[in-house]
């Protein structure tokens, strides 16, 4: 799971991680959308795109602690989106920042469940 440490509400309950070359590569090209409580991890990143996706997704950037320092919602097929800070990008469904209140500053952390 994804938890946000400041409001320790669940921001996504399913995530996959993407931490090889190709994994990142790849990333969600090919899907027709993101389930709502689903989250790509992508690590090291410091950018992604949309070139060919089907749908807008919201991005966390976040530094190796885990630390928000970007957040780009709603980003729409065709785009980019750099976060030079960043360690790693958190894909989600678009709205999903919002509705979990989301906040730069913000620790995300990954919590396993058993």
């Amino acid at each position: 799971m994804l938890v946000d440490e400041r409001t320790r509400e669940v921001v996504a309950g399913r995530v996959e991680l993407a931490t090889t070359r190709r994994a990142r590569r790849v990333g969600l090209l090919g899907r027709d959308r993101l389930g709502p409580d689903a989250a790509l991890v992508l690590a090291p990143c410091v950018a992604v795109h949309t070139a060919f996706m089907r749908f807008p997704i919201d991005v966390a950037f976040v530094d190796r602690q885990g630390r928000a320092v970007r957040l780009v919602r709603d980003l729409a097929p065709w785009r980019l989106a750099i976060a030079p800070r960043a360690y790693a990008a958190i894909e989600l469904p678009a709205g999903a920042l919002a509705r979990h209140a989301v906040d730069v500053g913000d620790q995300l952390e990954l919590v396993t469940i058993d």
